[in-house]
């Protein structure tokens, strides 16, 4: 284990850790991996004890929940797989208590969906609410709303849940704590060829020359490709993430020393792959706008406005005006989530699609919009409005 009288930081830090399915319970009888669970408790105990804000992001409801109920595969239907996560939520947060207990730890358990996040003030009250519970010494326990969560509001998996809870407390370590070391150009099971891939600075590149296309455990949901996911996401909002294996979470200590210039206690960095974070992350309403809010239509523009956007700057902000639009796509009200697309030529024929440029918050419904468009003055055809504004700049996110 690594020696405690190393600090990890002279300064404090907000370090979320995500612990997957495959972590917490075993994949073929769904009995919990009590040593594990103990080696992630005592680890989280010492950051804390090093002053270090730590929330445990954690799958398993789902997988405890079958132990309870005695099933060997998980089922397909949304009503039994919600009903397993109401049957093991509960057990794996006493399992959780009675661990950090042990060092009189207080915990807290923070269930989310995608819809709580939705709304601005909703996703603020989260942020004050784990917040409070650093202030009071307690450990915040996220995991995703399973029993009442369906496709719409679904984060999808519990990576992106992580990346999503780290930018909400603007973290700066966000570990996926999984089953193997690291990133590997291919899947190293299978392929002896397989090479380490050690720290990424360009997600999309990376995307080009590796396959991570494996799944995830048979009692998780997640694989390689949703952590890629969760990095994209994390390191948006400045987040540095790490992938490395859960079932040595101690690496945890010396892989922070590494990157923020400490003495590593065992002479050499453990195995591990790091994004590095934007050096100019998104602000945080342009952040929880682009990952936070579900979109509920399209409106299309011009395509002179892709270029404008690209421009844009808060110095020369370019919001969508109503004269800009060609068409509205999808029933929405002011206020809420839109994608905003230009028409393009798609293949040789010159057959039209729609390409996606920007995510906003509307002023205007989409009744509002169909009579304005192509409008620069709106008040002589709404007989209200001061604005031709259809997204303003502070509610829109640039995609180009």
């Amino acid at each position: 284990m690594v020696h405690e009288e190393i600090p990890i930081s002279d300064r404090k830090l907000t370090i979320v850790l995500k612990l997957g399915t495959s972590s917490i319970c075993d994949e073929i009888t769904h009995f919990p991996l009590l040593a594990n669970l103990s080696h992630i408790v005592e680890t989280i105990v010492k950051l804390k004890n090093m002053g270090h804000r730590v929330v445990l992001t954690t799958s398993g409801a789902v997988g405890v929940g079958m132990r309870a109920l005695d099933m060997d595969s998980k089922p397909d239907e949304l009503a039994k797989k919600q009903a397993l996560a109401a049957t093991g939520q509960g057990k794996l947060m006493s399992l959780y208590e009675s661990l950090f207990e042990q060092f009189k730890l207080p915990t807290a358990q923070i269930l989310l969906t995608k819809g709580d996040l939705a709304d601005h003030t909703r996703y603020k009250n989260a942020r004050n609410a784990i917040e409070e519970l650093f202030i009071s010494g307690v450990v915040p326990i996220v995991n995703e709303n399973d029993t009442i969560s369906v496709n719409e509001i679904r984060f999808g998996d519990n990576d992106t849940l992580s990346a999503i809870t780290a930018g909400i407390v603007q973290a700066n370590y966000l570990f996926l704590l999984t089953d193997v070391d690291c990133l590997y150009t291919d899947n190293p099971r299978s392929n002896p060829e397989a090479r380490v891939v050690s720290k990424v600075t360009d997600i999309g590149e990376l995307k080009a020359t590796i396959n991570v296309t494996s799944p995830g455990s048979a009692v998780g949901t997640g694989g390689m490709v949703t952590k890629l996911i969760a990095a994209e996401l994390a390191t948006a909002a400045g987040v540095n993430t790490i992938i490395t294996r859960g079932s040595e979470p101690e690496r945890v200590f010396d892989i922070i020393r590494y990157y923020e210039g400490g003495e590593i206690s065992q002479g050499s960095v453990p195995l591990h792959t790091c994004f590095v974070a934007h050096t100019t992350p998104m602000l945080d309403r342009k952040w929880w706008i682009l990952h936070g809010i579900n979109t509920v239509g399209t409106i299309v523009v011009d395509d002179q406005v892709e270029e404008t956007l690209a421009q844009s700057t808060a110095d020369n902000p370019c919001p969508i005006c109503s004269d800009q639009i060609v068409r509205i796509e999808g029933d929405f009200q002011p206020n809420q989530g839109v994608v905003v697309a230009v028409e393009k030529p798609m293949n040789a024929n010159g057959e039209l699609g729609t390409v996606v440029i920007a995510k906003g918050l509307v002023n205007y419904s989409s009744k509002e919009l169909n009579r304005i468009k192509r409008v620069t003055d709106v008040t002589p055809v709404l007989g209200y409005g001061d604005s031709n504004r259809a997204i303003e700049y502070e509610n829109l996110v640039p995609l180009v």
